[in-house]
């Protein structure tokens, strides 16, 4: 018996085709199945990664032509989908069986956002290295994305209409396409949530802690809080006090960087 909600995945080239297919099957095992399942494969993929697609008839594939990046495939998927509520889901993570019938569940009491609080793994999911929480309630949501991202994006569920209505996701903040989307969204009025039980399983790896570090992040990192701070959805102060020592964390040699993330994320 499926629901009346998409999910919206997006695959490229680097993708492992073991860790697809493990995300796919996690979907496609849940509690709480999806009436579709849009998968965006942004660019020519291998095939590898083909076989495991092409292995589940469940799937709806959305192929495009070169690969334009996450934020402009999403965008395209949306297109594809049937329904309202879009259950976000990456090519690599691992959804627990009850994630999507809680997040849908909340939907359902009118929000127009839910996300949920992740378990980050690396390897396999016994081992967990990470706990990502987030404010819970409106207001809690709204102060935090002042200075932070307020959701994780691989656990996000929202309604395709409030997504469009803020314009969707854009480019002008590359590796940023996310956290601008749900700052635009709160701006336009939309109502938010987020769970504190974890309810996804996100992979990460080494490779991370350089993606996410480094002075051109730094930079762009730093032009979207200008940004914040222009639209006035922030002041100078949260600006000083959030965006300046998220810079001096970037550009913090690698090793360092990696013992100040995991120790924010640890879960005491």
């Amino acid at each position: 018996m499926t629901n009346p909600f998409s999910v919206l995945m997006s695959v490229y080239a680097g993708e492992n085709a073991v860790n697809l297919r493990t995300s796919i099957n996690s979907v496609l095992s849940s509690e709480f199945l999806p009436a579709e399942f849009i998968l965006v494969i942004d660019g020519p993929v291998g095939d590898d990664l083909m076989q495991v697609i092409n292995s589940f008839p469940a799937i709806k594939p959305v192929q495009l032509p070169a690969n334009v990046g996450l934020g402009a495939a999403l965008n395209e998927g949306l297109k594809h989908t049937s329904y309202d509520i879009v259950a976000r889901m990456d090519s690599d993570d691992v959804c627990m069986p009850a994630r999507l019938g809680k997040e849908y569940a909340r939907m359902s009491e009118g929000l127009d956002i839910v996300s949920s609080a992740i378990l980050e793994f690396e390897g396999d999911i016994s081992n967990v290295t990470g706990h990502r929480d987030l404010p819970l309630t409106q207001e809690e949501i709204i102060e935090f994305s002042r200075k932070r991202n307020p959701f994780n994006h691989p656990a996000v569920m929202f309604r395709k209409q409030a997504v469009l209505a803020a314009g969707g996701y854009t480019a002008q903040f590359p590796l940023f396409e996310d956290y601008d989307l749900w700052v635009r969204m709160l701006q336009n009025g939309a109502r938010a949530a987020n769970i504190a039980e974890p309810l996804l399983y996100m992979r990460t790896d080494e490779g991370m802690f350089l993606r996410r570090g480094g002075r051109k992040y730094g930079r762009i990192m730093l032009d979207f809080h200008k940004h914040l701070l222009a639209s006035g959805w922030t002041d100078r102060l949260t600006y000083m006090t959030g965006a300046i020592p998220h810079y001096l964390v970037c550009i913090m040699p690698e090793f360092i960087r990696k013992l100040v993330y995991r120790r924010l994320h640890r879960k005491n």
